[in-house]
């Protein structure tokens, strides 16, 4: 019963709109401007720096809660990955907004700087490089996230948890599958840039 206490938990605080949130606060619908995306790129494009600012810290520390909440009810290594990768799942597929939320990056990186907090800022680094070089948010993201698994396996975390970030991995590609066109057909806005569709 903990086990699910806990697994539930995860996807709950996961799924905390924390975007809409700073958006709201603000008398703006984010989910109506820019990219229609919850997270902290279309937040930044549409609101500015700031809003974006506290959607990204609010999206890290739901995750790293996340993850917190599921080791203490569901154990470690298993529960807590598997309510690692949830909580990504419900910052995604957040029941509040009809499974319509985030790509997941910024909740990732909370939920990995809580289960392998080393792997989490050597990616966090390969994100910083890749995105002051190409300036393109998406690409990074990509990037980052797909070096993860091998940091992971490089510095010997449990099986558990490099499986979690594997499926964080293939999660945060999907959901960055538009941008991937994008950038194929060079239509990618980079950082800095307005643009509909982000």
């Amino acid at each position: 019963m903990s086990t699910f206490a806990g697994l539930a938990l995860a996807y709950l605080i996961g799924a905390i709109p924390v975007g809409l949130i700073v958006a709201r606060c603000a008398g703006v619908d984010i989910r109506r401007a820019g990219s229609g995306n919850i997270g902290a790129t279309n937040v930044l494009r549409t609101m500015g720096k700031l809003p974006a600012i506290a959607t990204l810290l609010g999206d890290i520390a739901k995750g790293f809660l996340a993850v917190t909440a599921a080791r203490a009810l569901a154990g470690a290594p298993f529960g807590e990955a598997v309510g690692a990768v949830i909580a990504i799942a419900g910052n995604c597929w957040p029941v509040f907004l009809r499974f319509r939320g985030g790509k997941g990056v910024g909740t990732g990186f909370g939920v990995f700087l809580a289960l392998a907090p080393l792997a989490a800022g050597l990616s966090f680094v390969i994100w910083l490089i890749a995105t002051v070089s190409f300036r393109y948010v998406s690409l990074a993201s990509i990037v980052a996230c797909l070096c993860l698994p091998l940091l992971m396996a490089w510095l010997g975390y449990p099986w558990a948890s490099i499986a979690a970030s594997g499926a964080t991995a293939a999660i945060i590609t999907l959901r960055h599958w538009e941008n991937l066109r994008r950038l194929a057909s060079g239509r990618e806005p980079r950082l800095g840039e307005r643009a509909s569709a982000a």
